[in-house]
């Protein structure tokens, strides 16, 4: 094994973590510098009340949380535990809380975690504490818990240790030795430590040590109101720390968990209280950890009222003592991890709570180990903002916004507030006069729909499928009219925000492409392909498009920055192969319907007569004065064309083609109109309906591998993946009753037993039923072929339509 000199810089259980699984993955020179002491740094590591409330909406955070708990059951002994494993009461104070802790029981299942919903004296039950009188009910998790960080840690530090493993306490890293854009040294309050990596694991100090580098870590400190309550004459007989389930009201945004004989109560209720990096003090400067600001006892005065509402034992208690504690916050929420692609060797492990440290550490070492982690980790991936993102301007304000959002009942379509229009297309001005609803992708303002199209509606009615519920915020009868009117005529959509767009070119080009891609790339001059980049243990990194413009020229459509980076990644050093990165320097269309064609051929009969074109051909032509590069492929299961052009030139395009679609009735669509089209059409789509965790033959795109090609990065592992074979199988169903619509991420289940989870879902209204694509356990498939979806605590029939999709979407 390739022994390499590692240098952590923070010993919070982050640091800790990571030190501890590179150990038992077998690296010896590993140095772990830690400004304050050891171990009680003076980090959030330090003050965290340790709650593990591991369900989420993310399936990758609940599986972090859950290996946490794993890792730290394992790290207990019969003198100290580092989890105590006591459940996990929510409570509901709303109907629509209560509607909500339904959909999450949901998700539980679908994520492979126990729970329960509880009625109101069901939830007094578990916990005495509460009053039920003022509560819908509850959602019980009983493998939850609450976390003794310290005690971990020490015992991890041990390990690591023992395995060669050195820590310094009170050491202070001064700088960061860079060459040729790779990291060489740590320097040091006691000296220089070389390294080959250096993994910052400072906790909200982070921005300080990545600005050493110039690598932006677009964190924000908050400070978070925490307060220690009396003894409580219900908790008076208690012995150990904590044996009463942890309590989280997210309607009151409070949470709740016993210390011996009180509680301790933590509230988002306050307004934000952000810090700045620069204001946070060194350890040993301030009487106070540097990690705690001083408590501001007037944003407890609701709190404790609401507190006390659903607690009365804590009115006679009263509280103690309170602290504003720091701790990181990102603008999507989730952690920062991986090795920057500005800086080779510098890796990130940011913005982490104690529910998810054991388990980020544990990814992070296979990832710089093995080259790549078990789980699919590119939502969390340091590399995937674009410039926009890094600026504080856009990341404080979303950072800030996420802190105030987090115990709201969050909908998978609902808009950001803050930091906007920080990203326009070119057809922005056009979008805005035809009444685009804008949500944001990737920094994009992208219309979802427009309500100039709201006249559709009364064409469609008849067969529309109304949304209620749940599912119908955030939607609009519009979606669906934009959906049947393409599917009849043409509609015209902005792609800019889809995809990625990058030239590879240079002596070279052609090779590298091929040991990067599972296909056969060395297709004719002005044609497309789509093919997979596959990562070392053959999961699909990507589908991606690459067109051929020239012999050594390539044009390629990817998901997004951290595939980019993937591909730029692997481009040899010493090489004279160049990668440009044309997004911000061009916008696409996507043309398609029945009568994209006439519209096309109105406009220059030469150029798109169809006598010269053939599926997934490619032409740069000009259409009126535009110079245009135009994809003939099938899109969302239609044949269709994809219009690249300039910036500068992209409103005269739209222009033109609006103008030429009068007469067949062309309208411009919104993503979700386009959303439900691919997947009524079967397409599967890179990133939502498989990741990194999966390999072609489960997703059913091994039509895209060519095995005779001598070599490709994972066709190893992939040959081995095939002979095992498939541990899940993507397939899609549609379910009975015409009349349910389900949002995604529900539980497959064959009778009462969960065999998988939706991916994508939508409703198609050729069969006139909801479509769903699903992952889910291949044995299932060959004992029946219908199954069951909960949703909101009520089972829906549905059937598979076939066990396997071929078709993609790119």
């Amino acid at each position: 094994m390739e022994q390499k000199r590692i240098v952590i810089i923070g010993a919070g259980v982050v640091g800790c973590s990571t030190a501890y699984y590179l150990s038992k993955l077998g690296q010896k020179n590993i140095t772990v510098i830690e400004q304050g002491p050891l171990f009680e740094t003076g980090g959030s590591t330090s003050h965290a009340p340790g709650l593990v409330f591991q369900l989420s909406s993310s399936k990758l955070l609940t599986t972090l949380a859950s290996q946490t708990v794993e890792a730290f059951k394992e790290l207990s002994n019969d003198e100290a535990s580092s989890f105590y494993s006591v459940g996990s009461i929510e409570v509901a104070q709303t109907p629509e809380r209560f509607e909500d802790l339904k959909r999450k029981a949901g998700l539980a299942k679908s994520w492979g975690i126990e729970a329960f919903i509880l009625s109101p004296e069901e939830c007094a039950e578990k916990c005495t504490l509460i009053n039920k009188a003022i509560i819908y009910g509850g959602l019980y998790v009983p493998s939850d818990g609450i976390a003794k960080p310290l005690r971990a840690v020490d015992k991890m530090a041990s390990f690591a240790k023992s395995c060669g493993a050195q820590f310094f306490g009170y050491t202070e890293v001064t700088g960061i030795q860079v060459v040729n854009d790779v990291v060489k040294s740590v320097e040091t309050s006691i000296g220089s430590f070389e390294a080959d990596l250096v993994i910052c694991c400072a906790g909200f100090w982070g921005p300080r040590i990545g600005e050493m580098v110039g690598v932006t870590i677009p964190l924000q400190p908050i400070a978070h109101q925490y307060v220690f309550s009396n003894d409580l004459v219900e908790l008076a007989n208690e012995v150990e720390e904590v044996t009463a389930p942890l309590i989280r009201d997210q309607d009151k945004s409070m949470y709740f968990r016993q210390v011996f004989n009180g509680l301790g109560i933590g509230s988002y209720q306050h307004r934000p209280l952000p810090v700045e990096v620069s204001e946070i003090s060194k350890y040993g400067e301030t009487k106070e950890m540097p990690s705690v600001k001083p408590f501001t006892p007037e944003d407890f005065e609701k709190p404790w009222h609401d507190a006390v509402e659903l607690i009365p034992g804590l009115e006679k208690s009263g509280w103690k003592k309170g602290i504003n504690g720091i701790f990181s916050f990102t603008p999507d929420g989730m952690p920062l991890l991986g090795e920057s692609k500005k800086i080779r060797g510098f890796w990130v492990a940011e913005a982490i709570w104690v529910t998810h440290s054991a388990g980020v550490g544990k990814q992070m070492a296979e990832w710089i180990v093995n080259g790549v982690p078990t789980l699919d980790l590119e939502l969390c991936d340091i590399n995937r903002f674009d410039t926009y993102a890094q600026s504080p301007a856009f990341y404080k304000k979303r950072s800030i916004e996420n802190y105030e959002k987090v115990y709201d009942i969050h909908h998978p379509f609902e808009p950001a507030d803050t930091s906007r229009n920080m990203r326009f297309s070119p057809f922005y001005g056009q979008q805005q006069t035809l009444g685009a609803y804008f949500s944001e992708s990737s920094g994009w303002e992208q219309p979802q729909w427009y309500e100039g199209n709201a006249s559709l509606v009364t064409n469609y009615e008849d067969v529309m499928l109304m949304r209620k519920g749940w599912e119908a915020q955030y939607w609009s009868p519009i979606i669906e009219a934009e959906q049947l009117h393409v599917s009849k005529y043409a509609g015209l959509f902005d792609v800019t925000a889809a995809k990625k767009r990058i030239e590879i070119s240079g002596e070279g080009a052609l090779d590298f492409l091929q040991g990067l891609t599972t296909g056969d790339v060395d297709i004719p001059i002005q044609y497309a392909t789509n093919t997979i980049m596959l990562n070392e243990i053959a999961g699909i990194k990507d589908e991606i498009k690459i067109i051929r413009l020239k012999e050594n020229k390539f044009f390629i459509l990817c998901s997004g920055p951290v595939e980019a980076s993937w591909i730029e990644k692997h481009i040899p050093i010493s090489s004279s192969i160049s990668i440009n990165d044309y997004t911000a320097g061009t916008c696409g269309l996507r043309l398609i319907g029945p009568k994209a064609n006439e519209i096309l051929n109105s406009l220059d009969q030469i150029n798109f007569n169809l006598a010269n074109w053939q599926m997934k051909n490619v032409k740069e032509i000009y259409i009126g004065n535009v110079p245009v590069t135009v994809v003939y492929d099938m899109y969302d299961g239609i044949e269709g064309w994809e219009l690249f052009t300039t910036f500068d030139q992209g409103i005269q395009l739209w222009d033109l083609l609006m103008e030429a679609g009068k007469t067949n009735h062309i309208i411009a669509g919104g993503a979700r109109a386009l959303e439900n089209l691919r997947i009524s059409s079967l397409s599967v789509r890179s990133g939502k309906d498989f990741w990194s965790e999966h390999d072609p033959y489960e997703v059913g795109l091994d039509h895209m591998i060519d095995l005779t090609k001598p070599f490709f990065i994972g066709k190893d592992a992939l040959l081995n993946r095939k002979e095992q074979g498939s541990k899940i199988s993507l397939v899609k169903l549609r379910i009975k009753d015409p009349s349910v619509v389900v949002m995604g991420y529900e539980p497959i289940l064959s009778g009462d037993k969960v065999i998988g989870f939706i991916t994508s879902a939508g409703y198609s209204y050729s069969t006139e039923c909801g479509i769903v694509y699903a992952l889910v356990k291949p044995e299932a498939l060959h004992q029946t072929s219908e199954f069951s979806i909960e949703y909101f605590e009520k089972r829906y029939e549905a059937i598979v339509i076939n066990k396997s999709l071929v078709s993609s979407n790119i």
